[in-house]
């Protein structure tokens, strides 16, 4: 058995102590959105699973309320990917009841012909198709569903919906003013030679700052080291650099903002994506870090590759 498994299994009984404010299970029909409804849900600063059986849902909702736990708010994808398991889900959603534990259950519906068309576009199987017949699987599902259905606290149609425009209604009908309209922003560094990161809205390049790849003793090191970090931010020119992007972060975040964007991803690159990026990075991610309409993280994709030797 996993070691995340056998931690799950050992937390019985109704804990106390714990901090969870808001725990939503997201359920619906393949194809109709799920995937998007998470993502907002994510961006707002969830902890989210996807495709979670139904049987450990009580697990998890144990665990998130333990003493210790610094989750808050946590969002569970739970749907027909997990085969015999999703049956129980009723069964789950009373035992919470049974248990007190607080939950929302939010349903995305789509019409059959939308949801065929999607398949067709994706080229994806349905997990319930047999022989690879759409329709089949689409109103063996629906079956199954029904029940939710009734039940659920939110049901949304994603027929006619855009991505966005999901994101937005889940946003609007889930999550309250706290979460919602806060910017999630990822700082991304990277290293230039193994290619730049394609999901990076903007990007920064900084090999413009002295490299302490060339220094013997600080080849080794990283950028979370503090011989490096004093190495950049000593550096001639870094000081106005700081002077110059963080207004003009300043000037676009709100306007990205104002746009509905709710998840934007900033790379900032050096060469091999272990040294300047990475003391950039963390110097941005801790002056925006604190700030209430924005939820930052930090994503050092190559810090940990070797370096190159000169």
């Amino acid at each position: 058995m996993p070691s995340w498994r056998k931690a799950l299994k050992r937390t019985t009984g109704r804990p106390l102590g714990g901090s969870i404010e808001d725990f939503v299970v997201i359920t619906g029909f393949s194809g109709a959105g799920k995937s998007q409804a998470m993502a907002c849900f994510e961006d707002a600063g969830y902890f989210c699973v996807d495709n979670l059986p139904p049987e450990m849902i009580l697990s998890l909702a144990d665990l998130f309320q333990h003493e210790g736990s610094k989750v808050e708010r946590a969002a569970v994808v739970s749907d027909v990917r997990g085969g015999e398991f999703f049956e129980g889900l009723l069964k789950v959603l009373g035992e919470l009841e049974e248990r007190g534990t607080d939950y929302r259950l939010l349903f995305l519906d789509a019409s059959e012909h939308e949801l065929v068309n999607r398949y067709k576009e994706t080229r994806r199987r349905h997990p319930l198709a047999s022989g690879g017949e759409v329709g089949g699987g689409i109103h063996l599902e629906r079956q199954l569903l029904e029940p939710l259905r009734e039940r659920a606290d939110v049901r949304i149609d994603t027929t006619d919906m855009s991505a966005n425009r999901l994101r937005k209604v889940v946003a609007d009908k889930m999550l309250t003013p706290e979460t919602e309209g806060k910017l999630a922003i990822t700082f991304l560094t990277y290293g230039f030679k193994h290619g730049t990161p394609r999901e990076a809205d903007l990007s920064f390049d900084v090999r413009f700052l002295p490299n302490p790849h060339y220094e013997p003793d600080l080849r080794e090191l990283t950028g979370r080291d503090r011989a490096v970090v004093d190495y950049v931010n000593n550096s001639d020119g870094v000081g106005e650099f700081y002077d110059k992007l963080e207004p003009l972060l300043d000037y676009l975040l709100p306007a990205y903002i104002r746009e509905g964007k709710s998840h934007l991803t900033i790379g900032i690159g050096c060469t091999g994506g272990r040294h300047r990026s990475v003391v950039v990075a963390e110097r941005l991610a801790q002056v925006y870090g604190d700030r209430e309409d924005l939820h930052v993280d930090v994503v050092h994709r190559d810090v940990d590759k070797p370096p190159r030797r000169p």
